[in-house]
């Protein structure tokens, strides 16, 4: 990949069984949005968010007994790991090392004076938990805050040292970071100061960033550039939505971009124009539907929906299979080499049939 030609490399950091940094892949993440406290749905919703290609997952401990239920996190054999997202309460943040938590987030200055995060640090060494420091642009300290103005990009990078070198002073360097925005520009600008300023891996995330397209385009703008610049090991698509959505568009990125190798099956189609004369637009989306629903989406092949001859298997050969539209019709077609004609009607089920032979032999 060509992202590991360019990749800054960070500090390799344990979380669970999984390891950020380095040379290691991007981790893709997402939150439970069940009350804690309620186990069996939190269960079934790690559980389905693990099936889905979530790789870590971060659950809400605002209590002692919410972090009780890593306990049963840990019975029901989840293997991905598990963070606790903890504000204010540095009891709270102890209770979650000695429990068993893989990683504890935390805004260090609002944990509470230097004994408090010591302690915090004590339980986490004694215990080989990283602590991912989460910044953004509502938990700013006042007195930055005043100095720069606003939560501009220099402010949160400010903000984010200040809380490493609080936890470095208690010689503690299992240590992620994140600097989230809901402002783009700021988020990109932010985290591409940060990376020239620290040696720990980066979280990257657009807080915040909203529901739908506004939310998929915002944060495919914000992740897409920063991980084209080498920036980033781990990432979460916050969604105003399920959870599951989240690991799909963060996929989705990754795929997008040639950054990962495991995300399966990748669709490209031409937009159509005034010579298309295969009504491609319902193609392509009823063999999206139908890939999803047939669960043919992990299979890594790239299958090109293309709506005329010009772009067909001339532009297409990268592609290990396709169609190109005609009048009512499409040529199939296998690296862009032609296969066969077929009629409009058949061109769904002949390219499920193309798929399932290709994960069939994978």
């Amino acid at each position: 990949m060509i992202y590991n030609d360019i990749r800054k490399k960070k500090k390799e950091v344990r979380v669970g069984k999984l390891t950020l940094g380095g040379a290691y892949p991007i981790a893709i993440q997402s939150m439970t949005n069940t009350d804690t406290e309620n186990v069996s749905a939190t269960l079934a919703q790690i559980k389905a968010l693990e099936e889905a290609g979530c790789e870590i997952v971060r659950i809400t401990v605002p209590n002692q007994n919410a972090a009780k239920t890593i306990l049963a996190i840990r019975k029901a054999g989840i293997k991905i790991p598990v963070v606790a997202d903890i504000h204010f309460d540095y009891k709270i943040a102890l209770a979650c090392a000695e429990l068993g938590f893989d990683k504890i987030r935390i805004n260090p200055g609002n944990i509470g004076d230097d004994d408090k995060v010591k302690e915090v640090v004590r339980a986490c060494k004694a215990h080989h938990v990283p602590i991912r420091i989460g910044v953004n642009s509502g938990s700013l300290e006042k007195n930055i805050l005043a100095k720069h103005g606003a939560p501009t990009a220099k402010a949160l990078v400010e903000s984010a040292l200040y809380h490493i070198s609080l936890l470095e002073k208690f010689e503690f360097d299992d240590i992620v970071v994140s600097i989230k925005s809901s402002d783009v520009p700021t988020m990109i600008a932010a985290n591409r100061l940060l990376s020239d300023a620290c040696r720990y891996p980066i979280h990257l995330g657009v807080t915040e960033s909203g529901s739908g397209n506004r939310g998929l385009i915002k944060s495919s703008i914000g992740l897409g550039s920063l991980l084209c610049d080498g920036i980033g090991d781990t990432i979460r698509v916050s969604l105003t939505d399920s959870p599951l959505e989240e690991i799909k568009a963060a996929k989705a990125i990754l795929q997008a971009i040639g950054m990962s190798g495991k995300c399966g099956l990748d669709i490209v189609s031409c937009p159509t124009c005034g010579r298309t004369k295969i009504d491609l637009i319902a193609l392509a989306k009823e063999f999206e539907c139908r890939v999803d629903a047939e669960g043919l989406s992990d299979v890594p092949v790239k299958v090109a929906l293309m709506g005329c001859a010009v772009n067909g298997p001339g532009e297409a050969k990268e592609a290990d299979f396709g169609i190109a539209g005609g009048t009512h019709e499409a040529l199939f077609f296998r690296h862009g080499q032609v296969v066969e004609k077929i009629p409009e009607e058949k061109v769904i089920d002949r390219l499920l049939d193309e798929l399932r032979r290709c994960r069939n032999n994978h």
